[in-house]
């Protein structure tokens, strides 16, 4: 009897991760196009974020936002990929036209998401939540450091992305 309830208990679980992972699967993709271009490198930042989402959704206690804790996961995973990464060569890919489309909002885009891909980690989630609507008070709870330091930061960042060639 006992494990009946823990099934079902574990199925409303379930189910409740599923929602939520439905009902932000705008933000997880949107952190994870931060830090890849690469479709199927996104589908694994994708699919890591889920699975640390999943390991610490059963102790999520909700003193934050459910999106905020999202968020939190979802950047943390993709900076400590980012930082693995970072010690293995990598191998372009010359595949890709970057001037097919020349149409200047798209090149005034492409160049700031060029920038903001050679930011530090910790800036590009930044820049990435502010880039998304999100009050500095909430992003310096993402991120770990407070509103008024989230503020600072950004000055410092968007100076830094301004001077880039």
């Amino acid at each position: 009897m006992e494990n009946n309830c823990d099934d079902a208990a574990q199925g409303r679980d379930k189910e409740k991760f599923v929602q939520t992972v439905r009902e932000h699967k705008g933000t997880i993709y949107t952190v994870c196009y931060m830090f890849s271009k690469d479709t199927d490198e996104v589908n694994d930042l994708y699919q890591e974020i889920l699975m640390n989402l999943w390991r610490g959704f059963g102790s999520f206690e909700g003193k934050s936002d459910i999106r905020t804790w999202i968020y939190r996961v979802a950047l943390n995973t993709c900076i400590s990929i980012d930082r693995k990464k970072k010690r293995k060569p990598v191998r372009l890919n010359m595949d890709i036209d970057l001037y097919e489309d020349t149409d200047t909002d798209t090149r005034q885009v492409r160049m700031l998401y060029n920038r903001i891909s050679r930011l530090g980690p910790f800036d590009r989630a930044i820049i990435l939540l502010w880039l998304d609507n999100i009050p500095y008070e909430e992003i310096g709870e993402i991120v770990g450091i407070s509103a008024k330091y989230v503020s600072v930061r950004l000055l410092r960042i968007k100076e830094e992305l301004r001077k880039m060639k």
